[in-house]
């Protein structure tokens, strides 16, 4: 460090200031010392600087599925939120498995990292048990159900589903099938929720609402939802999935036997991501905003584990709201519907 102020020619508290507090340094002079620093290759080794006392500089994001490209716009949210503060993000993938999840955990705690943004798989809440009592700060992302112990950044599913739901019983829908994922997500019983909610406020019946279960929230799970709705003697003039990998899985099952969206059936997705708009029919789906929800739960992670908050800490509760975006997957029923009830079994 002496070396790269000599460099700079800036003082050596300067230097000290662009790696730890960067916002007290003019951006000209954080230029200068950055050049610095790379001209001569140094490479701060941050094991040392924690083993003096100092924070880590490391934010984990753990999230339950990287294929899924909502989980990747909530990591750039995180991402530019630690970047603003001068922090780095590692980024771990349960890929929903509970016991990779708390393999995650026990590594986390031994890198000794700052704190950890965290998506649950596990639903009965060993993962934030361990984090809590092995000291690392958390915030849990996307998850409905956390309590006034902890903070949290979520979005309103039941809302979300409640919206989607509405849209088809205003188009005339009667005949409704839920394509849902894992029955353990949060997610997706709020989701469910909302369609239940939607229902009893138009005073329909449940039994226009049929449920069909998924093992997974993918394109290929969609795929074979699809092709179970077309085995279906009664097929419903709806389908509203519980995210849009599912959506366009069963988008694709449809057009490829010439059953028309949204002619034949309306579709409806859950997240919009981009694919949902770039779909061979955009998709209509309710937005949840991935990037805001990132970022809002980085910052709150930050200011938790900030020197001055450690005595004067609240936990905070944050609810986005999500909206729908109606595309062309959906239109008013054309024909009168056939009713649908029950599950569909696989």
């Amino acid at each position: 460090m002496v070396d790269v102020a000599r460099e700079a020619n800036v003082s050596l508290g300067t230097v000290s200031n662009v790696f730890n507090q960067p916002e007290r340094v003019s951006p000209t002079t954080r230029r200068r010392v950055q050049d610095a620093i790379d001209r001569l290759g140094y490479v701060r080794i941050e094991s040392a600087r924690m083993l003096r006392g100092r924070p880590s500089r490391i934010l984990a994001v753990l999230v339950h599925d990287l294929a899924n490209p909502f989980c990747i716009a909530l990591v750039h949210g995180a991402e530019a939120a630690a970047r603003r503060a001068g922090l780095g993000v590692m980024v771990c993938n349960s890929a929903g498995d509970p016991e990779e999840e708390a393999r995650y955990v026990a590594m986390l705690s031994e890198h000794q990292i700052r704190g950890a943004l965290i998506t649950p798989a596990d639903s009965a809440g060993r993962s934030l048990n361990a984090l809590d009592g092995r000291g690392i700060p958390f915030v849990v992302v996307d998850d409905c159900k956390t309590g006034r112990s902890q903070c949290s950044v979520a979005i309103d599913d039941i809302l979300g589903g409640e919206l989607a739901a509405a849209h088809l019983l205003k188009a005339g829908h009667r005949a409704i099938l839920f394509v849902g994922g894992p029955n353990h997500l949060p997610q997706v019983q709020a989701r469910f929720q909302g369609v239940v909610k939607a229902l009893a406020q138009a005073r329909m019946p449940i039994s226009m609402l049929a449920e069909l279960g998924c093992d997974e929230l993918t394109v290929t799970a969609g795929r074979d939802a699809g092709a179970r709705v077309l085995g279906l003697r009664e097929r419903p003039t709806a389908i509203l999935c519980a995210n849009d990998l599912l959506a366009v899985g069963v988008l694709q099952a449809l057009f490829e036997s010439g059953v028309r969206v949204p002619d034949d059936i309306s579709l409806i997705g859950y997240d919009d991501i981009d694919h949902a708009a770039a779909a061979a029919v955009p998709l209509t789906s309710v937005r949840r905003p991935a990037r805001l929800m990132g970022s809002t739960a980085a910052s709150l992670l930050i200011a938790k584990t900030s020197a001055s908050a450690a005595a004067d800490h609240h936990h905070q509760q944050i609810t986005l709201r999500p909206e729908l975006a109606v595309r062309r997957s959906t239109a008013p029923l054309r024909q009168r519907p056939t009713a649908v009830t029950g599950a569909v079994s696989g």
